[in-house]
């Protein structure tokens, strides 16, 4: 494990920033995350991990904001980590990062809790916001990877169908707007310019909903609305 030292960090510091541990056993892979997320100014690397198990330990160390989470190491997968990590008090949010989005991998990530799940390829620009989103308590997918569930657990039959729309009579016309909003890949700020509500409305319609449908992610909403006919 190779962290600052956690006396010279503080969760909340007063100037928004947002602390980060890495966790990638590949060396590379690590320096290049580094050099990309402090180049801006809100965003700090308080601490490395290169498997799963030292990422448990950094965590309870340094008391991240935010986890970026390889899926492939050793001794401790990324998948069992996050399952390790979420089960910590006050956990972090993480995001899983892997180059592999074709497998199971997207799915077993969202059921251990990971808040976001992304590409290693994906443009530095993209990478640093997908921490911002997350660490603002949103979660955050590849549109790539979220197309591709979509495709995969979405089959469009009739009765599918049938029974997603069954399952949204629970919400009310409000509820059902954002629902579709959400759906669509929008954040709740911009949810809330697009629906003339306050961020703070949308946070609680969107925590309604998915309590009301049993959903526990975004890309869940999602894949539910393409069920029911709503997106195309």
């Amino acid at each position: 494990m190779n962290a600052t030292s956690p006396d010279s960090v503080h969760r909340f510091d007063g100037r928004g920033i947002t602390r980060i541990v890495i966790v990638d056993d590949e060396q590379l892979v690590r320096a290049g995350l580094r050099m990309i997320l402090e180049s801006a100014a809100d965003l700090r690397i308080v601490g490395e991990a290169s498997d799963g198990a030292d990422a448990v330990a950094a965590v309870k160390a340094f008391g991240p904001d935010v986890v970026l989470m390889d899926i492939r190491m050793p001794r401790i997968d990324g998948l069992e980590a996050t399952r390790r990590v979420l089960q910590l008090p006050d956990p972090p949010r993480v995001i899983v990062l892997t180059t592999f989005d074709l497998d199971d991998y997207v799915m077993q990530s969202l059921q251990a809790g990971a808040t976001g799940f992304l590409l290693k390829d994906t443009p530095p620009t993209e990478l640093i916001n997908a921490v911002r989103v997350v660490a603002a308590g949103e979660a955050m997918l590849s549109p790539t990877v979220t197309r591709r569930l979509i495709q995969h657990f979405a089959d469009g039959s009739t009765a599918k169908q049938d029974a997603a729309q069954q399952r949204m009579k629970a919400l009310t016309e409000r509820e059902t707007d954002v629902l579709v909003a959400v759906a669509t890949g929008l954040s709740n700020a911009d949810i809330g310019r697009s629906l003339f509500m306050s961020e703070a409305t949308v946070k609680a319609h969107v925590s309604r909903l998915l309590s009301k449908l049993d959903l526990n992610n975004r890309v869940q909403v999602a894949i539910l609305a393409h069920d029911a006919g709503l997106l195309i």
